[in-house]
């Protein structure tokens, strides 16, 4: 199951209420470069998914097709990934337009030692380079928010190091709890000199737990290992992941990938890849977005060439990141859906009126995992 962060399908019924109406990254993007040059995704099918400029519906296609409607209150990861799992967030995570409020910045400060510098929702690029060279003369942490329930702290990893930046994180986990429960802490260190700082891929994500029994739990009570790469273990706070192996990029995830499913026998690789999302989507930059899509579809073959006889493959999104609008922000959208079963075909079908939590029905099914119970949404795409 591989997650491509960001990668929206269309704007969502209510997507006005979140400021998106008119919101299609993947169709937005095909339009912006004059069409989609996805050669191998679109021989999966990624065309029946909707209309996409450079990618025609193919009637015979091997993948079952769809987009996925979202239950959750919410357009970020954490109530994506969730939800693909089953886990509804029916009242939205808290955000912080102001900045947030002294009851929680206070106690963080006494707490970790050090002032705080920003306190206000800005870009993650921007802001340091704005306020490192003071974080660095200072000592101070540098926390900024988002339009997403978010908590992050900047530090140079020169002036403050990691394993403090960390424990910094681990201290607001503790701290925004009840009306302050943001869905994530996110550690964001970054290097190099004034006007030239750059985030690394040290980032860590500290996230609530999800409720539980959700699909991951009852996959990994039929006996299937579930192994997390890239940010899934951070997305849930390492509940139902029995081994976690971080990236630091696209490539690494793919490679990763391919190596598990040469290496496992059984049980489910959950992936994420965020490239689209963390360094296209929230720069507003669609040509280069569509050249992370392409990277992946230069290797789809690699992957398809990974799966054997019995082995089912999902592609699907966690929301959408639509570059080609004003707002650098998280967008209210459809989660792409391409589900093929090695060694079957699908025939172009298409899923019609399905949910996010289907996927993780799907997952569920495919590892003859029992039903999770009541008030847990979904159901199975393909069959076993």
């Amino acid at each position: 199951m591989i997650v491509l962060d960001a990668v929206g399908a269309g704007e969502l019924p209510d997507a006005a209420e979140y400021g998106d109406e008119g919101s299609d990254t993947l169709g937005n993007v095909a339009r912006a470069v004059g069409g989609l040059d996805l050669p191998n995704l679109e021989a999966l099918g990624l065309g029946n998914v909707e209309p996409l400029e450079g990618c025609p519906p193919q009637p015979g296609a091997p993948a079952v097709a769809g987009r996925l409607l979202e239950r959750s209150k919410g357009k970020d990861t954490t109530t994506g990934h969730w939800e693909l799992m089953g886990v509804v967030t029916p009242v939205a995570f808290p955000t912080y337009p102001h900045g947030f409020p002294y009851d929680v910045i206070d106690p963080f400060m006494n707490r970790t030692g050090r002032g705080v510098l920003g306190n206000k929702p800005a870009s993650g690029t921007e802001i340091i380079q704005e306020l490192g060279e003071e974080h660095q003369r200072t000592g101070k942490w540098i926390v900024y928010t988002s339009a997403d329930s978010v908590f992050q702290i900047a530090a140079h990893e020169e002036t403050i190091p990691l394993e403090e930046l960390y424990e910094g994180c681990r201290v607001a986990r503790e701290l925004l709890a009840g009306k302050h429960a943001v869905g994530r802490v996110i550690a964001r260190p970054f290097a190099g000199s004034p006007g030239r700082y750059e985030r690394t891929a040290n980032r860590h994500d500290f996230s609530l737990e999800p409720k539980r029994p959700n699909y991951l739990t009852t996959v990994r009570e039929a006996g299937n290992e579930v192994v997390g790469v890239g940010k899934i273990s951070d997305i849930f706070a390492g509940c139902d992941i029995d081994r976690s192996a971080p990236t630091k990029s696209n490539v690494e995830g793919i490679n990763r990938t391919i190596e598990l499913l040469n290496e496992l026998d059984a049980g489910l690789v959950f992936v994420n890849l965020v490239e689209t999302d963390m360094l296209w989507g929230h720069r507003n930059d669609p040509e280069n977005f569509h050249r992370c899509l392409q990277d992946f579809d230069r290797r789809l073959p690699d992957i398809l060439d990974a799966l054997r006889p019995g082995d089912l493959l999902v592609l699907t999104s966690d929301h959408g990141c639509d570059p080609t609008t004003p707002s650098t922000d998280h967008s209210r959208e459809h989660a792409l859906l391409l589900a093929y079963a090695a060694g079957r075909n699908a025939s172009g079908r298409v899923h019609e009126g399905g949910e996010f939590a289907d996927v993780g029905a799907t997952v569920n099914a495919w590892l003859h995992g029992k039903q999770p119970g009541r008030g847990v949404p979904g159901s199975p795409v393909l069959e076993p």
